[in-house]
């Protein structure tokens, strides 16, 4: 792998820049691996990286149907925070957040991390108390957070009006080391790190069907031919049901679509990251000035990957009440994401019914944000046979009865 540095950069401009390698191989199938791991996405290349980083498995193919990066991996917000109230919850996206922190350096690609903060809304009396409530949790489990007043979030977001006529601004959750990444980039990176280490990533290979024999994975049928592996990473967002059916087993798990849509570039004007949960509205500015938005789920099961009128109407009514300015803004683009949800709107980290197989599904609305924690309890889980990042994510939880409940910390699924 070509190390990238600012002398690289000078190099390259001074022959013209045709020195530049591929960030990735384009590899074809081989007969078996160790391991597999379906989706190419950032939960799949983490998971496949941190094999190789952690555990030295490099005899790895990830497998995409589609392009690198094209589900959910590049179509989200791009938000990082670990301020979750369940300490399972906590565990895992302080560790995501963490590696976030170094990420460009470990990768040696700019993800273009900006722990620039962010603030969750507390616009009714009710999230007052439980967000004050998440930062005790927060100060217990050694994550940064702190609940301010209205007159301090002023000062973070100058553009934002306290006195909604619905919902005034009471206070907020403030994480000072939130903020947002480079979704492209992340994938990029890791799937570059992964191609590095001698792993194969496979694009426009679908897989059609999974091979088992006594109970025990041994491969997987796919739009390229037949390839053996000893262990099987499922890590397909919002297709995880689709192919836990493949496998013979069922996921407690719905598949929504969640939309978001980003404004005409203007000025700098908010360097933060805003989310207001009751209004189901959150918003930052990107590098290039556009107003990036996000809002709730669709209200019904789909697979689309469309945006709808409903949301435009629901997410910026909420927004214009919030940050007036942004009534004279005209959108840019919208586009949606299918995501998977669980009853208690946690993940799924777990082993399966067929010895060999691994999931990680159920991210609902926060999968970004987890992507390298993810990646890392996933790769412990598949070398390990456990991980303690994903002890209380097992799908026995749903038979015990053991529900991981974040809706009241997040206030949305995630």
């Amino acid at each position: 792998m070509k190390k990238y540095s600012v002398f690289a950069v000078a190099r390259e401009a001074m022959r013209h820049h045709t020195g530049w390698t591929r960030a990735w191989r384009d590899a074809a199938p081989k007969k078996h691996y160790d391991a597999i791991i379906i989706g190419a996405g950032g939960h799949g290349l983490a998971t496949a990286y941190y094999l190789g980083k952690n555990f030295g498995i490099t005899n790895v193919a990830i497998l995409e149907k589609g392009w690198l990066g094209g589900g959910n991996t590049g179509r989200n917000t791009t938000i990082i925070r670990s301020n979750y109230l369940q300490d399972p919850s906590a565990a895992i996206y302080e560790k995501a957040r963490s590696l976030y922190e170094t990420m460009s350096q470990d990768l040696n690609y700019n993800v273009m991390f900006s722990p620039r903060g962010l603030i969750m809304l507390a616009q009714t009396e009710h999230e007052v108390r439980g967000y004050k409530r998440t930062a005790h949790a927060n100060m217990l489990q050694g994550v940064s957070t702190e609940f301010i007043s209205p007159q301090r979030v002023k000062e973070l977001v100058p553009i934002i009006n306290l006195a909604g006529p619905r919902y005034p601004v009471l206070g907020g959750l403030w994480q000072a080391r939130g903020g947002t990444a480079r979704h492209d980039a992340v994938a990029w990176g890791y799937a570059r790190a992964c191609s590095d280490m001698g792993m194969d990533v496979i694009q426009q290979c679908e897989v059609t069907g999974i091979r088992s024999e006594g109970g025990k994975v041994v491969g997987v049928s796919t739009t390229k031919g037949d390839i053996g592996c000893d262990k099987l990473g499922m890590v397909v967002a919002g297709h995880s049901g689709h192919l836990a059916d493949m496998a013979g087993f069922r996921l407690p798990i719905e598949s929504v679509a969640l939309q978001a849509l980003v404004s005409e570039p203007i000025k700098p004007c908010m360097d933060v990251v805003v989310m207001a949960n009751t209004v189901h509205g959150y918003m930052s500015q990107s590098d290039k000035g556009e107003m990036v938005i996000g809002g709730g789920t669709d209200g019904y099961n789909n697979y689309t990957q469309r945006g709808s009128f409903h949301h435009i109407e629901e997410t910026v009514r909420a927004l214009i009440e919030t940050f007036p300015m942004v009534s004279r803004l005209k959108m840019l683009r919208q586009w949606g994401g299918i995501v998977d949800v669980t009853g208690d709107r946690s993940p799924i980290l777990s082993k399966t019914p067929v010895d060999g197989i691994f999931i990680n599904c159920g991210w609902g609305t926060g999968g970004f944000k987890a992507i390298p924690g993810s990646g890392w309890a996933m790769a412990e889980l598949m070398a390990k046979g456990r991980s303690p990042l994903t002890d209380a994510f097992g799908l026995e939880r749903f038979t015990e009865g053991r529900f991981i409940d974040e809706s009241v910390a997040a206030g949305v699924a995630h």
